[in-house]
């Protein structure tokens, strides 16, 4: 595989993390709206689900994988339509999404802050230092 390709990789892979973090998400509810029996229509608006919905973990999660990987989803088209995919841009894109896998999973299941910040901070850095050299380094052509 070339440098191309695997950067598309970590790209679907981050979009393979959001489908699975929204499957969570979608069973989760589906299972508490039964349980509890409410109807669809009840939780029709954030501000009603938050009467409801007493764990919003999940779908916190979700929401975040639409936040700081927006960044990393442009840098990415970005690359590829300027022909310019260095490998220590795929090798960062991977540190990212892993940052952001295990983001998810302390999100989604003991959620401690502190460690959950510790891991976006990591991310947050990988995506300023990716986004930083790309536009050196393609400036630098």
């Amino acid at each position: 595989m070339n440098a191309t390709q695997l950067l598309v990789l970590a790209c679907a892979s981050q979009v393979v993390l959001t489908l699975i973090v929204c499957l969570a998400m979608l069973v989760h509810r589906i299972r508490l709206m039964k349980k509890i029996r409410l109807h669809p229509q009840a939780v029709a608006l954030s501000a009603d689900r938050l009467k409801h919905y007493k764990d919003s973990r999940i779908s916190d999660n979700y929401n975040h994988l639409f936040e700081l990987p927006v960044l990393f989803y442009v840098l990415c088209i970005v690359a590829i339509i300027c022909q310019h995919v260095p490998i220590w841009l795929v090798i960062l894109a991977w540190g990212f999404v892993i940052s952001r896998v295990v983001h998810s999973c302390i999100q989604c299941s003991y959620n401690r802050v502190t460690h959950r910040f510790t891991v976006f901070v990591l991310g947050l850095i990988l995506m300023v230092v990716m986004w930083l050299g790309f536009v050196v380094s393609y400036l630098s052509l």
